[in-house]
């Protein structure tokens, strides 16, 4: 049985007038102490023993777990004493634990399909799995790189090199984790952090670390504003649609020509521009639930043009471009092959006729499974007949935009649902609410 640790000793300074005494994990959000919602979420996801870490007021914690008989869960209260940091303490308490189980931070709210979380782990044979997610200022935040493949490959602390892109993966502080890779790391150095210490300690020494990206909804609410902005969105319901469990609506996005200015192929990072209007167009999807998904043929690769790493690179700065208004990509979907052979350099192996290159409809298909996306309640946008035809086959709504090759590649009949001058007007059109 899979066990959970809630890391809930904090003193939660910066919410005191609101706790008046109170430890941070029984602050009130909306009228529910932020503990009570969260060992409620772990018994609707069959996790039923809790270990509580605290520090500070150790005695109300047990007090209000005792008033309400746990919430028909086994808590057991360790007041680990001195702050050890976030890892330091699970390492500590780590002969009470199980051979697998959770970590989450006493200060976040979530609502996460942790039955789904822990089976990705298992099956990836992990020995920790992150769970990360794009925000809306990556450049000030630690950054957590993947490869092809799902698994970490590097950590990127704030504050970040000038003039480098990184993807926009922000570790949300939910892991699961295997207590055998754990126990070779008992004598590390008090206080210490997963994120800045222990994790990238791991992966140094060979640890196979997994990442699990989301959409899901999990917030730090360790500020009053951060503590109001959620409230708010739970009143409004985003937090409860923001789970794996519900039909999610998508935008589905072509890269060159609608989000960057096409000057043919882009083979490398410095050959991205995105379009001025891109990044409030996208941020304004976000605000408003959409989720944002580029699918982009990169023919590139199979042509021997660009690397993998060329490409990794280019996304990067896409993501750190639109950051900057405040915008993030829920996911990046490319297709690498291209059919026809006789390039220079090709990459034998990508020179293939596949499913997954538009106008076929496997990288939506393949989005749809991983994002949950209702097919009909979502769109697509681009600027060629190839991306109409995309639309059509998988049965969403099309906008051509009038930037790009603005339908003037001629290559499908398709015709489009609505028209647009750039990817904002296209934008305008989602969230009029005017259209069938």
């Amino acid at each position: 049985m899979t066990q959970a640790v809630i890391l809930a000793g904090g003193k939660g300074t910066r919410l005191a007038t609101l706790l008046q005494g109170k430890p941070k994990c029984l602050v009130d959000v909306d009228g529910i102490p932020l503990l009570q919602r969260q060992i409620t979420l772990l018994k609707e996801h069959g996790i039923h023993q809790v270990i509580l870490l605290v520090n500070y007021a150790a005695d109300q914690v047990e007090a209000f777990l005792a008033a309400h008989a746990s919430f028909g869960v086994r808590v057991t209260v360790i007041d680990d004493g001195e702050p050890r940091g976030t890892a330091g303490a699970v390492l500590a308490a780590l002969d009470t634990l199980g051979d697998r189980f959770v970590v989450l931070y006493g200060d976040t709210l979530l609502n996460v399909d942790l039955s789904r979380l822990i089976a990705t782990h298992a099956q990836s044979e992990a020995e920790a799995t992150l769970f990360l997610h794009p925000n809306d200022h990556p450049a000030d935040s630690d950054l957590v790189e993947l490869d092809d493949a799902g698994w970490v490959r590097a950590f990127h602390p704030y504050p970040h090199a000038p003039g480098r892109y990184y993807p926009n993966l922000v570790n949300a502080a939910l892991y699961v984790l295997e207590k055998r890779a754990l126990t070779p790391w008992r004598g590390v150095m008090v206080p210490s952090d997963f994120g800045k210490d222990l994790f990238p300690a791991m992966l140094a020494d060979g640890a196979k670390l997994r990442g699990y990206a989301s959409f899901e909804y999990i917030k730090d609410i360790g500020t009053p504003a951060r503590l109001e902005k959620a409230v708010n969105q739970l009143r409004r319901g985003v937090v409860g649609r923001a789970s794996f469990g519900c039909r999610q609506k998508a935008v589905f996005l072509d890269r060159d020509g609608t989000l960057n200015i096409h000057r043919g192929f882009v083979r490398s990072a410095d050959a991205l521009e995105l379009y001025p209007h891109a990044g409030e167009a996208v941020r304004r999807l976000n605000d408003n639930e959409f989720r944002a998904v580029v699918i982009t043929n990169q023919p590139v690769l199979a042509r021997g043009e660009a690397t993998f790493e060329d490409l990794r690179g280019t996304h990067a700065k896409l993501e750190m471009g639109l950051a900057e208004c405040g915008a993030f990509l829920d996911a990046i979907y490319f297709c690498p092959h291209h059919p026809d052979r006789g390039f220079p350099g090709e990459v034998p192996f990508l020179k293939i006729d596949c499913d997954c290159r538009k106008p076929k409809i496997g990288l939506i298909n393949q989005a749809a499974r991983d994002i949950n996306i209702d097919l009909e309640a979502s769109w697509f946008i681009g600027d060629t007949t190839s991306d109409l035809e995309t639309a059509q086959r998988a049965g969403v709504r099309s906008i051509l935009v009038l930037t790009g090759e603005a339908g003037r590649d001629d290559k499908y009949q398709a015709e489009p649902d609505f028209v647009a001058d750039d990817l904002a007007g296209a934008v305008d059109i989602i969230l009029s609410g005017s259209h069938p």
